[in-house]
């Protein structure tokens, strides 16, 4: 959520409004897929949505904001300060790196934020889609972009 927060204010100050309405359906897609989480959690979850949507539609952001009751607690949405950004909740344990064989994505794997890159590379020479499509040849290079994309050339 808050990576989506970071993402629509750094929209906002390029005047990028279409990437804001983007992050908008992310944060969206990302409540929905949390399933079971606490309300405290979902409500701030959506305070966040409305307030990061205002500027883009305020009409409509205004009365869920009113109906949530927001307003009875935090006042109007016009009134309130920008959602400051948690540092904390904006480190990840877990990263997904796109998986490429021989330059085409053939899937993705997740692996530890701070893997090294003989670790990724270990972990993608075993990944199943590398022996799928590597036919069972031994991969002759791995190639690692940091935080992206893993390439392995069999």
């Amino acid at each position: 959520m808050y990576l989506n927060l970071q993402q629509a204010t750094f929209d906002y100050e390029r005047l990028q409004y279409n990437t804001v309405v983007s992050s908008g359906m992310k944060m969206l897609n990302s409540i929905e897929d949390a399933g079971e989480i606490s309300a405290p959690v979902r409500l701030e979850a959506m305070q966040i949505l409305l307030h990061t949507l205002y500027p883009v539609v305020p009409h409509i952001t205004v009365t869920l904001w009113n109906e949530l009751g927001f307003a009875k607690r935090l006042g109007d949405l016009l009134d309130c300060p920008w959602q400051a950004i948690d540092p904390q909740a904006l480190v990840q344990e877990e990263i997904e790196l796109m998986l490429q064989i021989n330059g085409k994505l053939r899937g993705s794997m997740v692996v530890a934020s701070n893997a090294d890159n003989a670790t990724i590379e270990t972990l993608a020479r075993a990944h199943e889609k590398v022996k799928e499509f590597g036919e069972g040849r031994e991969p002759k290079k791995v190639i690692v972009v940091k935080g992206k994309l893993v390439n392995v050339v069999v």
